[in-house]
């Protein structure tokens, strides 16, 4: 049994939904599956109990759990260990971010480390960026390019490198949406909320994020229930479906900035606007002492140093 397993099983054990962890780790369900399974043979015991409905820990599932936590703790000690001892920074790094971030943020970060320490192996994993600080949380990623939330997790440590406004999208005025239910009126091409109607309109949202806690908080001050058309995961498939006319979005500016179809929609004027978004990197605060991560973070403007350990 490695490592690799000894993640997969603890993925499963904190989700408990084959859905998301089989997501988290970038595998299907069905490949987790046989792969839980065939840690049971070969331990001769249940580590889940599951049906059509839910997944919990066994007892010998949560006596296991602790024991695959200490394995990983004491090998990611050796490995620290033995990296503090060498003239030269080796091993693995993995770091997760959305395609738009990838785009906007990810050569400049990198750039300059990876001249610096050319034996360091990066693992990029792209993905929803609402998801970002739960897979640092849970230890799938070392690091990610993510949205500063409101209320930090206290064992996260935080350094933003850039801002970006929130913005209402709706589809071009000569495009398949222009007479999209619940909006009318006014003739400039970044018209302002007077002629919509936000109890009628369709609007297009992220599942879950950043952006979507905004906007609804954004509502609940104006009074307003919206009409929910679709939630999706990732910005980028949110700016398709507002060109296409479905309905009104929320994405950041950076999002625009760098999607094919930005040409395909346009900014609403709204009043009063959404907070912008601080974005930068985040890392389990203790995963700092690890030399890979620490050179890593320690090479962005203004972050301060952190002692050896």
């Amino acid at each position: 049994m490695d490592n690799r397993q000894l993640k997969q099983f603890l993925t499963l054990a904190e989700t408990l939904h084959f859905g998301r962890a089989s997501t988290a780790l970038h595998l299907s369900a069905s490949a987790l599956s046989r792969a839980i399974r065939a840690m049971e043979e070969e331990l001769g015991v249940s580590l889940f109990e599951r049906d059509n409905r839910s997944v919990a820990l066994t007892p010998a599932g949560e006596r296991f759990r602790r024991h695959a936590r200490e394995l990983l703790s004491q090998w990611d000690d050796i490995r620290q260990s033995l990296l503090e001892d060498s003239d030269e920074l080796r091993g693995e790094l993995s770091l997760y971010c959305s395609v738009t971030a990838s785009y906007s943020f990810l050569y400049e970060i990198l750039a300059s480390f990876r001249a610096r320490h050319p034996h360091v192996e990066l693992k990029l994993h792209t993905g929803d960026p609402a998801v970002a600080l739960e897979r640092v949380l849970m230890g799938h990623e070392d690091l990610a390019i993510a949205a500063r939330p409101d209320v930090l997790p206290s064992r996260l440590a935080f350094t933003d490198f850039a801002e970006s406004p929130l913005r209402f999208i709706a589809p071009r005025r000569d495009g398949p949406g222009h007479q999209l239910e619940g909006i009318g009126g006014a003739d400039d091409s970044a018209a302002g909320d007077d002629h919509i109607d936000w109890a009628r309109v369709p609007m297009i949202l992220s599942e879950t994020g950043l952006a979507r806690e905004r906007f609804d908080a954004w509502c609940h001050t104006r009074g307003i229930k919206p009409r929910l058309y679709a939630q999706v995961a990732g910005n980028e498939a949110i700016v398709s479906m507002v060109g296409l006319g479905f309905g009104i979005g929320v994405v950041p500016q950076i999002v625009l900035d760098n999607s094919p179809l930005a040409d395909q929609v346009r900014i609403l004027d709204v009043d009063p606007p959404l907070t912008p978004y601080k974005v930068g990197l985040c890392v389990q605060e203790k995963r700092l002492r690890h030399p890979l991560v620490r050179a890593l973070w320690e090479q962005l403007p203004g972050t301060p140093r952190r002692p050896k350990e």
